[in-house]
């Protein structure tokens, strides 16, 4: 299964406890296909729109993190497109970063401090001699 980010924005001027009702239909699409609702988030929450959406300048967030099969995916979007509540979605795939470059190794920075250090030293225990005024 793969990991998933889903964030759509619900109507504004939906009542308070539609909204949580909707947002438990989703959850429960997911988990009802096959997929495992990681974490909903709605601390977003009413925020002004960039551009105005079928003459709403302002929507209600939530992101949605989740693992699902890849069919999974297309049956979400599918009901976030019937439902007339939310106005815009969006579903990323959130790639696991591997490296295969093994690090390099860390030249110890004392040895490189020190030997410029020693270098200078005798240069400046030299003795000065004062000019001769003539």
């Amino acid at each position: 299964m793969n990991r998933y980010e889903l964030t759509y924005i619900i109507d504004p001027n939906l009542e308070e406890t539609a909204r949580k009702e909707l947002i438990e239909k989703v959850s429960a699409l997911i988990a009802a296909n096959g997929g495992e609702v990681e974490k909903v988030d709605e601390t977003w929450g009413k925020r002004r729109l960039a551009y105005a959406i079928n003459y709403r300048t302002e929507g209600w967030y939530v992101l949605v993190t989740m693992q699902a099969p890849a069919e999974l995916v297309a049956e979400v979007e599918r009901n976030l497109r019937i439902n007339d509540s939310i106005l815009r979605y969006m579903t990323v795939k959130l790639l696991v970063k591997q490296s295969k470059v093994k690090p390099r190794a860390i030249k110890p920075v004392a040895e490189e401090a020190a030997a410029p250090a020693e270098e200078a030293a005798p240069a400046a225990e030299a003795p000065v001699e004062p000019a001769e005024a003539e």
